[in-house]
């Protein structure tokens, strides 16, 4: 069948159709052929990765890159780095300089007032010299000795705790020294128990005390110093003074007898020694106040120990105690308890 170029656009597929059956039934042997549907796309759901990690899940730090450049500074300042430990310096000893082989005595200790031999030997050295050294390391007394041989020094009788010595070899860079030190024996024993750890300057030295308790302290004389002590425990400084006896009974009167008249009942005006001082200096008198008995006249000792140049001195109080006064006013105590 032919379609004619003219015939309608929406009626050439009808026509098609019904020439495409005409065509079919010509022929017996023909399969008939039935159109089915255009077949659709059936999606298929790919799964994806879940996000949410289990709840056993541990995280793991992602890398960073660290790009190059200067290191930020921390907010917190700069960082310190420690500082290594300062290393100090060791004398390197000089192989030229002289070299001591020995610096020794012949006792292990001796007893104040006693000689002490000291033996040496020196190398590579013409000569040497040994210093006394004094309390604090100071050079004192020296002698000029060859480099071998032995040197007799005697020692005071108010030497204690140790004498030392020094030995000097060379000079400047090349100069080599040691020192000896030899201990003392104690000579004089405390008059009083517990007694300090020092050794007395010297033996416990008897005497006649005179002393009277005070309102505020006690007031003391020591006849074989000569000197009367004004103890006060008011908590101010000085906590005690010392003045020379000067009290002549022969010119001087026991005590103010118009005083004597007026003072308060049961009060004690000092008297002799002890009163010359209480009336003649103010601050003794004002710090100390009146006697709150009459004042005891009884034997007794004192004893000194030296530290650093100065004394400090302990005495029998009336009441069977020991007294301790530190150097220069410092303070005072009671080191011992009363006898019973």
């Amino acid at each position: 069948m032919i379609i004619h170029r003219r015939t309608p656009a929406h009626l050439r597929p009808i026509l098609l159709f019904i020439g495409a059956l005409l065509f079919s039934a010509c022929g017996s042997g023909a399969q008939q052929i039935i159109p089915t549907e255009r077949p659709t796309t059936t999606p298929t759901f790919t799964p994806t990765v879940t996000r949410t990690p289990g709840f056993d899940a541990t995280p793991t730090a992602t890398p960073r890159t660290v790009a190059s450049g200067p290191t930020p500074t921390s907010i917190f300042g700069p960082t310190q780095t420690p500082q290594a430990a300062a290393v100090t310096a060791t004398r390197v000893i000089n192989p030229n300089a002289p070299r001591i082989e020995f610096f020794t005595t012949n006792v292990l200790q001796v007893a104040p007032g006693d000689q002490i031999t000291l033996f040496w030997s020196v190398r590579g050295a013409r000569g040497a010299t040994i210093y006394r050294l004094d309390a604090n390391g100071v050079r004192g007394n020296l002698w000029n000795v060859p480099p071998d041989g032995n040197l007799t020094v005697n020692t005071s009788r108010r030497d204690r705790g140790q004498v030392s010595f020094l030995l000097v070899a060379g000079e400047g860079d090349l100069e080599t020294t040691q020192t000896l030190a030899v201990p003392l024996l104690c000579p004089d024993p405390w008059f009083f128990q517990p007694a300090p750890d020092a050794c007395p300057t010297g033996p416990a030295e008897p005497t006649l005390l005179v002393e009277q308790p005070m309102d505020r302290g006690r007031m003391i004389f020591i006849q074989s110093r000569a000197r009367i002590y004004a103890l006060f425990n008011d908590g101010n400084n000085p906590q005690w003074l010392s003045f020379e006896n000067k009290y002549d009974p022969a010119i001087h009167p026991e005590m103010d007898e118009n005083f004597e008249q007026s003072k308060p009942p049961g009060t004690f005006q000092p008297l002799r020694q002890l009163g010359f001082v209480w009336r003649g200096n103010d601050v003794v008198r004002n710090r100390l106040g009146l006697g709150t008995n009459a004042e005891i006249a009884f034997d007794g000792f004192v004893q000194t120990v030296q530290s650093g140049g100065k004394d400090t001195l302990y005495l029998n109080s009336a009441d069977g105690t020991v007294l301790e006064l530190l150097p220069e006013g410092e303070a005072w105590q009671i080191i011992t308890p009363p006898s019973s």
